[in-house]
């Protein structure tokens, strides 16, 4: 094993799960070590009703995310998700539309096959999903979520040629399934701003991760069923210390399989944003009450991927 640990090491990676949990000394740019972020925030309705709960416990929230799509999102409906969320100063960031699983193929829906996960088959879903990212950046929205590695490869070039904007961030969903230090570098040296790690390492594991990659990692610290159903709650404390820079995010155990949403989910959705919120608090205190002296970051901060309402069209 020495000769294998040494090649990794002359790469610049961890070579070992790094057990005894360095401090990380990593932050945001802003000297930030942890942000917090709210998934499956499904439509304007769902978002109104999230931000209000958010008012009613006094909580900054940096990031709202959402899983079922651009394409399921009218233009007005994306709009108004970017001002809702623009005015606070919170990054928005929706999933690309088109997907493995909404596809024809059976592939992905079948035991073996969940690995494709939410991959693109063939290249006219590559296509759908650019077309996906561009009207969204058209609408304001400065943030997308994707689950494939030519998507990201192509974030990558359509912002060099001008296709998406510079500051366009993109987040790297836990769907991508990378879980190692050297996948996850290989997912930012491809263009991801941010990355959503499996739910179910432990922080020895997320260490070694932490130690080869610069960017932001997303952390689910409640989880949804599909990927395990735990709760680290009260490992949040340590999480920021090893991991930073780091988004928090709060998933729910008991969360029904929303995906693709609609108006027959409405009522769901809403309970379950609000939820989601109170599970926030909950972790929220728990910074509060054990780690008082970890940073934050203020609403607004330049990095953050906070829609505009005044952007010029993208080609």
């Amino acid at each position: 094993m020495k000769e294998s640990r040494e090649l990794l090491e002359r790469l610049g990676y961890a070579s070992t799960d790094l057990r005894d949990l360095p401090t990380s000394t990593k932050t945001f740019p802003d000297g930030a070590q942890y942000r917090i972020e709210l998934p499956s925030t499904e439509g304007p309705i769902a978002l109104e009703k999230m931000l209000k709960e958010i008012d009613r416990y006094g909580l900054t929230i940096h990031r709202i995310s959402q899983g079922s799509g651009i394409m399921l999102l009218t233009d007005d409906e994306i709009k108004q998700m970017c001002e809702l969320t623009a005015k606070r100063g919170m990054e928005l960031s929706l999933f690309v539309g088109p997907r493995g699983t909404w596809d024809i193929s059976a592939g992905p829906l079948t035991s073996a096959g969940k690995t494709q996960g939410l991959r693109h088959e063939g290249a006219d879903q590559l296509v759908y999903a650019m077309e996906d990212l561009k009207r969204g950046a058209n609408l304001g929205l400065r943030g997308a979520l994707i689950a494939d590695e030519g998507l990201l490869l192509l974030t990558k070039e359509m912002k060099k040629q001008g296709h998406l904007p510079e500051d366009f961030v993109i987040k790297v969903s836990v769907q991508m399934g990378s879980a190692n230090p050297v996948s996850v570098k290989l997912m930012q040296d491809l263009g991801a701003d941010t990355y959503n790690v499996p739910p179910a390492l432990t922080l020895a594991k997320l260490a070694s991760i932490r130690q080869s990659i610069d960017i932001p990692i997303d952390l689910y610290v409640e989880v949804p069923d599909n990927f395990g159903g735990f709760l680290r709650y009260y490992e949040i404390p340590e999480i920021i210390r090893v991991l930073a820079p780091v988004y928090i995010k709060f998933g729910l155990r008991n969360h029904p399989d929303v995906y693709p949403s609609g108006k027959q989910w409405e009522a769901t959705n809403i309970s379950l944003v609000q939820e989601r919120v109170h599970r926030a608090a909950l972790g929220i205190q728990m910074i509060e009450r054990y780690c008082p002296e970890a940073k934050t970051s203020k609403l607004g901060t330049k990095d953050l991927g906070i829609p505009t309402l005044v952007s010029s069209p993208i080609v």
